[in-house]
């Protein structure tokens, strides 16, 4: 009886040890799915609140691409950087190129309800893949914010405002997509790192 009791103990010893295997691999291999986005965002969150503009590092003098928007508002875009967490980094600059003040239209935030919420943004920036046929939206945290520049409304004539907004990466492969930002025309950017 002991012989048969041990065997069976065996037997569900490889059991687990294969189950568990299967989990820890299935875990390691998990890319592009939708689950996996939330973790970045909650990691990007945790270095910045959303708020405040990223460290503008590795930029040219020369923008990457420049936009006019309505009224002589203007938006430089500096650099599209992929970083390592698997998400991409567009940092520019947002002008009132205009004579007078200028409010930030609140189009520019996109209509999501969950991102209204949280006051003027960027967040109705996205990246599309022509090549993959995929759109990209601005990440949010945990808490619905977007992980872009907010809180500007009013830009007196000449000022300038860094900002920067977080998208999920596309795949490796792929280093140039389309930036479109409502009220903007479209843009072509070139994706380093």
């Amino acid at each position: 009886m002991s012989i048969r009791f041990t065997a069976k103990a065996r037997r569900g010893m490889v059991a687990l040890t294969v189950t568990a295997g299967l989990a820890v691999g299935v875990a390691g291999c998990g890319g592009g799915g939708s689950g996996d986005k939330k973790p970045e965002a909650s990691a990007s969150a945790s270095k910045d609140d959303g708020s405040k503009p990223s460290a503008q590092e590795g930029q040219s003098d020369s923008p990457l691409a420049e936009l006019k928007g309505s009224d002589g508002l203007l938006l430089q875009i500096t650099s599209a950087q992929r970083d390592s967490g698997g998400f991409v980094t567009v940092n520019g600059d947002l002008k009132n190129d205009g004579a007078q003040d200028l409010v930030v239209p609140s189009a520019l935030s996109g209509n999501e309800t969950e991102i209204i919420r949280n006051g003027r943004s960027l967040g109705g920036a996205t990246l599309i893949d022509p090549q993959g046929k995929k759109r990209y939206y601005v990440l949010r945290d945990t808490d619905g914010r977007p992980l872009t520049t907010t809180g500007f409304s009013t830009l007196k004539p000449g000022e300038n405002v860094a900002v920067f907004m977080q998208f999920p990466a596309p795949p490796a492969n792929v280093s140039q997509v389309d930036f479109q930002l409502p009220t903007f025309p479209a843009a072509s950017l070139k994706i380093s790192g």
